[in-house]
């Protein structure tokens, strides 16, 4: 038996709750290769799952956690062998198939990556599917040129905001990150920013399809208005990595920033990247995220604390990277 954060639902009331309950490996779902799981994180998704409803959850009893990071403990799989270390982003797991908030967790093959050299269980998770989504954005920027001007993040406080921010400012690029929180400005500087926009600056309506040019690059977190009002201040033939639905999925802008500017929109899916992306994106991670810098954005948390964490990030109040040491 083995220590889980179990999502019940009851039949009468329909209520769902959350608790740390012991369950046992033959619960887990089927899969090829077991993994002891060391480090898990919190993000958006894995709040609308532990929350009052179950969210994105369809079936009952569920196991919440979007990612994980550990050492292979059985395979059936000769890819994997007892003793690898592993991570796993998307693929649903959290959501449809049982995730990361538990000591054990069963899966596909398929859906692991080896965990590269530089990064321990620990770091991949303080990095986390956010952080993973974020050098996604980072690699589709670099594959369509990034300008000779500073980059825009939006929703930089965030987990994709935060990562992105340290990432670019590491490769050498000027960071220009949006944030509503004043109280905020110390930290992202401390990531590498160089310039602190206030989001009402960008999040106003939008008044004309082009602006002057002001942006070499986008990382957008939030989508909505304010990635409408971002691409009317793009550079000629500029990229914006759109990764995130914050702000809603209508996109109230017109095709004229694609056409007299030839701005690129690329939409990042981080759930079912090919496998040799993925074993790219967490190379890269390892090689050009400053850990020094993820430290500082960790938070430590336990299974126990995941009720009031989940609730906590669905109200905007999580800063930096949750990182839950699901043994302690």
């Amino acid at each position: 038996m083995f220590n889980a954060l179990v999502v019940t639902k009851d039949d009468e009331s329909g209520k769902t709750s959350a608790a740390v309950s012991q369950i046992g490996v033959d619960q887990l779902p089927e899969g090829e290769v077991l993994v002891a799981v060391e480090y898990s994180t919190v993000n958006y998704k894995d709040g609308l799952c532990i929350g009052p409803g179950g969210g994105l959850v369809r079936s009952w009893p569920h196991v919440p956690g979007i990612d994980f990071a550990g050492t292979v403990e059985a395979s059936e799989d000769a890819r994997y062998k007892p003793g690898d270390k592993v991570v796993l982003t998307g693929w649903r797991v959290g959501e449809n198939r049982w995730g990361g908030y538990a000591q054990k967790a069963r899966v596909k093959a398929d859906m692991l990556v080896p965990l590269p050299q530089g990064l321990d269980t620990r770091m991949a998770m303080a990095v986390g599917t956010a952080g993973f989504t974020a050098m996604l954005a980072v690699m589709a920027l670099e594959d369509h040129g990034i300008k000779d001007g500073p980059v825009l993040v939006t929703g930089a406080a965030g987990g994709v905001g935060s990562v992105a921010t340290a990432i670019l400012s590491k490769l050498g690029h000027k960071v220009a990150a949006v944030t509503g929180r004043p109280e905020t400005e110390d930290y992202l500087r401390g990531l590498g920013a160089t310039e602190i926009v206030a989001r009402g600056e960008i999040n106003e309506t939008v008044k004309r399809p082009l602006e002057s040019e002001r942006w070499g690059g986008c990382v957008d977190a939030v989508g909505g208005a304010m990635l409408a009002r971002v691409l009317g201040q793009m550079m000629y033939g500029a990229s914006v990595a759109a990764v995130g639905l914050a702000g809603g999925a209508g996109l109230p802008a017109t095709v004229v920033p694609f056409l007299l500017r030839g701005v690129n929109l690329l939409g990042i899916d981080s759930v079912m990247q090919p496998y040799d992306n993925r074993v790219r994106a967490w190379e890269r991670i390892a090689r050009d995220l400053p850990q020094d810098k993820l430290e500082a954005m960790i938070r430590p948390a336990t299974l126990g604390d995941l009720p009031q964490l989940g609730a906590d990030i669905l109200k905007g109040q999580v800063k930096g990277r949750v990182v839950v040491d699901v043994n302690a």
